[in-house]
């Protein structure tokens, strides 16, 4: 399976890049950074350092979109600390970033590689759209866009009604959720429901490189999280969408035509997804449903596990 991963590297984005890269079956061919929980420039070099964790340094990581579509962005660095790495101080990467736009090296690799091309987007869609804007037949190119994002059922994790990345660009999501490409949307409908124990990382913070980083940064994480959930436990969002990307049977999902909210009130980001008995039922869109919890962080250990 290839993979680009889009991405605004945080913990969870990290944890994400982690798992793809231990699974035997996965190569990423490349990443695109997106501002988010860090500005995109610094998101680029997160992943980065976190590609050369792995082993997999030699992955292209190019910058991507610096601001949303249409409308300004507040940061919210309470979550994963103002370095995107828990407060962490993790060293400079050996490597740089590639040359060129993430939107431009997506839309080259899949012309490059057509219906091959799996992308694994954990921030906001702005990249996503833009290569759709830039290569209009996107959707006959890439074989799916799995996408972290969204809340059609749950309450949201910014406003009431709307999850962070959705939120943070609705213009650019509802381009890509309504442009043809074959979306999977992994909310926090499923995500939340996944809560990985601090103690389960700290057990394995001696064992190796890829263990005691994945424990130091997500102290940030627990803390944001405890007051939430009650305990020292967090959903690990993005990681559960790259599983799924790789192993969709540990989820369900409903075939959907979503519509985001890109209103100016309380309700913008908002996910829709028609309810009413008679609405169409095979619409373009993905959306997981239930998850299993206990495997998905099963696969995140053994992948935690296999890495130096």
């Amino acid at each position: 399976m290839e993979v680009i991963v889009d991405c605004d590297t945080g913990i969870d984005d990290a944890f994400a890049l982690m798992y793809l890269t231990a699974h035997p079956q996965v190569t990423i061919v490349a990443a695109g950074s997106i501002w988010g929980n860090v500005p995109a420039a610094p998101a680029a070099l997160n992943t980065l350092r976190v590609l050369e964790l792995c082993g997999a340094g030699g992955v292209p990581v190019a910058v991507g979109a610096a601001t949303p579509l249409a409308k300004a962005f507040i940061p919210y660095d309470g979550v994963h600390g103002a370095d995107g790495l828990g407060n962490t101080g993790q060293p400079a990467p050996a490597g740089g970033p590639a040359a060129g736009s993430a939107a431009e090296q997506l839309v080259r690799l899949a012309r490059e590689h057509p219906g091959r091309l799996t992308v694994v987007a954990t921030g906001p869609l702005t990249n996503v759209a833009l290569a759709h804007l830039l290569e209009p037949r996107l959707s006959t190119l890439l074989n799916r866009v799995v996408v972290m994002g969204g809340a059609v059922d749950a309450p949201g994790n910014v406003t009431a009604l709307a999850e962070a990345n959705i939120w943070g660009d609705p213009e650019a999501a509802k381009l890509v959720l309504n442009s043809g490409l074959a979306v999977t949307l992994v909310g926090l409908d499923v995500t939340m429901g996944v809560l990985l124990e601090e103690e389960a990382l700290r057990v394995r913070r001696d064992r190796s490189a890829a263990g005691a980083f994945a424990s130091a940064v997500a102290k940030q994480y627990f803390d944001f999280y405890e007051p939430r959930t009650l305990r020292r436990a967090a959903p690990p969002h993005d990681l559960v969408a790259a599983v799924l990307a790789v192993e969709p049977e540990l989820a369900t999902y409903d075939q959907a035509t979503v519509e985001v909210l890109t209103s100016d009130d309380t309700a913008r980001g908002k996910t829709v997804v028609d309810r009413r008995s008679w609405a169409d039922r095979t619409g373009p869109v993905s959306v997981a449903r239930t998850v299993d919890a206990e495997r998905i962080l099963r696969t995140w250990m053994d992948a935690l596990d296999s890495l130096p």
